[in-house]
């Protein structure tokens, strides 16, 4: 019995990992842009924060009016102490949550004609959270299946998200064959597979080994540069977040604020020689002096 509740546990937990926006998350004021709009569409970011609180019921305020436009193709890092929000506010951002205050709007295309939202959202979780049972093909389907796509439709789909992540060979291995990097990719591959525009990472290397992780974060960058996605990603580290972002927003202690909001001007694509260039440590050396004035700014434990 205790191990057929732990499968129960595990399937809840993944279908919650991949759950995609409802329409009560986002405000009904949002309307499809039609195709006129083309030209003021560009212009516009396609994620817009105004105003943002979450309370949650117990009390705790973990987020105090958040106001944050991300624009498309941007790669945006997320950093501030333990406990300011940042998970929190990803979550919103991804539906898997409502705000007490404030809306999240998306002016651009993430809404059909019918006002549904459209399957734009990628979401990469802490932990790969696979079904040990399934193969890596079979982890990486899931999202289409329980969308109702056959197997034999999500063949290309999924061959071409184990592809992109350099999970090919591994297609029929299992999760307990495969490295803790391997499961973050397979993982990766899983949010790839429904072909996001926008793509939602909370902390994903943090457990990884130093060499593991720099592999990655190259990985990481080859796909964000080739695909154009929009990218918000959330980290604990300095070194990485100047390394991977076009933008970092810095946010105080709980309850989190923005406190800055840094552009990363240095050119893509980056490689050993942008961690090792003078540019580098001063970006480094600017988010860590922001950091520590976010983490004294708030109110409540750090």
């Amino acid at each position: 019995m205790a191990r057929e509740g732990n499968v129960v546990n595990l399937v809840e937990n993944f279908k919650t990992s991949i759950v995609m926006p409802t329409a009560q998350s986002f405000p009904a004021k949002t309307v499809p842009v039609m195709e006129s709009d083309a030209v003021a569409t560009s212009k516009r970011p396609i994620i817009r924060i105004d105003g943002v609180t979450k309370t949650y019921r117990n009390g705790t305020n973990a987020l105090e009016k958040i106001d944050l436009d991300i624009n498309a193709g941007e790669f945006v890092s997320l950093v501030g102490p333990s406990g300011c929000g940042k998970s929190t506010l990803l979550r919103l951002i991804a539906g898997l949550g409502t705000a007490s205050a404030g809306e999240i709007d998306w002016p651009t295309s993430t809404y059909d004609a019918k006002g549904h939202p459209m399957p734009d959202l990628g979401f990469v979780f802490q932990e790969p959270t696979l079904m040990p049972w399934r193969t890596v093909f079979d982890n990486v389907y899931l999202p289409l299946k329980l969308g109702g796509v056959k197997r034999k439709d999500a063949h290309d789909r999924v061959t071409e998200a184990l592809e992109m992540t350099g999970l090919a060979r591994f297609a029929a291995a299992y999760p307990r064959q495969l490295s803790g990097g391997m499961k973050m990719r397979v993982s990766i591959a899983r949010a790839l597979v429904k072909r996001p525009k926008i793509l939602l990472m909370d902390e994903p290397f943090a457990a990884l080994d130093e060499i593991t992780r720099t592999k990655l974060n190259n990985d990481l960058l080859h796909l964000w540069e080739q695909q154009g996605w929009t990218v918000v990603f959330v980290t604990h580290s300095i070194y990485e977040s100047v390394y991977l972002s076009s933008r970092i927003v810095v946010m105080t202690g709980r309850p989190g604020r923005l406190s800055d909001d840094i552009e990363i001007d240095a050119a893509y694509p980056r490689n050993e020689a942008f961690r090792t260039s003078s540019d580098y440590g001063e970006y480094c050396t600017r988010v860590s002096a922001a950091l520590h004035s976010a983490s004294a700014a708030g109110d409540g434990e750090h």
